[in-house]
């Protein structure tokens, strides 16, 4: 099997030793499992997190929107109301997970390469008192935003709303402090910055606000609340089958990431990367979907090539033959195609990605 660099949003690129972690069988009774890495995985995450002590974590089987689904089913009750920020696919997927839960919801549109307009959003919020929680995504993955965290934080300071942050691309990417910016719940997936595989979510969040979750869950396995007390009163064990191979990369990973002197360092890596592929895809002809002042340094889109004999599968199919994996286009107003610059990747994988795509042009 040809083995390829995932320059992708997640799953990405992991270490070797990552995915040798998965080699061996745990058991999830086993104080050695529970206590040693799922109890050590709640409390690194939560430090990476805030240093402040109102804050708790728990784990959630499966991919990152079951973990938004959680947190939205459960601390969002009928007598609440949530306002959703929405400029791509992402914010989309929240909106719909409260028309499917029967929640009290507003949803503010904005187009995928638009910031939120933070105006508007207030008089939003001081228009409507019924308010109780704002909902928005970080770094939008579907175009590689990187949406104004601090001056919306400030907002629901103001208004006293709680703010749900779908962190998922963002955390252990860019620098953040969750305590400092009075965040309700942060969610955030294994396979993204942390740089773990695909199978669990996570959420840090206001302890008090966890306990606030109690009776509200409209699921039986997306029950928050349930889940969190009995990581807690158990000594880390999951309420139903846990996914132990998964678990014990992420712990790996974690260490790694220390190994990496922490999130100050993996970002200045990230920015690096970004940087690197922007200057070199515009040398080649390309541009950037984003202006430089809106973009993340997780996923950058570029339009694709106005060309006629441009098609971006043969494109792709020929990156992947030299050993890079991308990402298709997901803006509805513009054709365009993503590349991640996170995971186990580093300036020199940038260096040959560019000669790649150097020999990937055909047009």
């Amino acid at each position: 099997m040809q083995h390829y660099k995932l320059l992708t949003p997640g799953p990405l690129t992991t270490s070797d030793t990552v995915k040798q972690a998965m080699l061996k069988d745990w058991c999830t009774w086993d104080d050695d499992y529970n206590i040693d890495i799922v109890e050590n995985i709640r409390t690194k995450i939560t430090q990476y997190a805030t240093d402040d002590p109102r804050y708790s974590s728990v784990l959630m089987q499966g991919s990152g929107t079951a973990s938004v689904e959680a947190v939205l089913g459960s601390a969002i009750s009928r007598d609440d109301k949530v306002l959703i920020i929405n400029n791509g696919a992402y914010g989309k997927r929240m909106a719909e997970i409260c028309e499917i839960l029967h929640l009290s919801h507003h949803v503010v549109n904005y187009l995928e390469e638009i910031q939120p307009d933070i105006a508007e959003i207030t008089s939003i919020l001081v228009e409507d008192n019924s308010i109780t929680h704002l909902a928005m995504v970080h770094c939008e993955t579907t175009t590689g935003m990187l949406n104004p965290i601090n001056e919306i934080a400030h907002l629901c300071q103001q208004q006293k709303i709680t703010f749900i942050l779908d962190a998922m691309s963002s955390f252990g990417g860019i620098e953040f402090d969750i305590g400092k910016l009075d965040i309700g719940f942060m969610i955030s997936s294994a396979n993204k910055c942390i740089q773990g595989v695909p199978g669990f979510g996570f959420i840090v969040a206001k302890r008090q606000l966890l306990e606030a979750c109690k009776g509200q869950a409209k699921s039986l396995s997306l029950d928050l609340y349930e889940q969190w007390h009995t990581m807690e009163t158990t000594n880390g064990k999951w309420r139903f089958t846990s996914p132990t191979h998964v678990v014990r990369a992420f712990y790996q990973a974690l260490i790694e990431l220390e190994d990496e002197k922490g999130i100050t360092a993996r970002a200045k890596r990230y920015a690096q990367n970004q940087t690197l592929l922007v200057h070199g895809m515009r040398k080649l002809g390309f541009k950037t979907l984003l202006r430089d002042e809106l973009q993340s340094p997780i996923i950058t889109s570029f339009l694709s090539p106005d060309h006629p004999d441009y098609e971006f599968k043969k494109f792709y199919y020929k990156l992947k033959s030299l050993g890079f994996v991308i990402y298709p286009g997901k803006v509805s107003n513009a054709d365009c195609f993503r590349i991640g610059n996170i995971g186990e990747i580093y300036t020199d994988d940038i260096v040959q990605l560019l000669d790649a795509v150097t020999q990937a042009i055909y047009w």
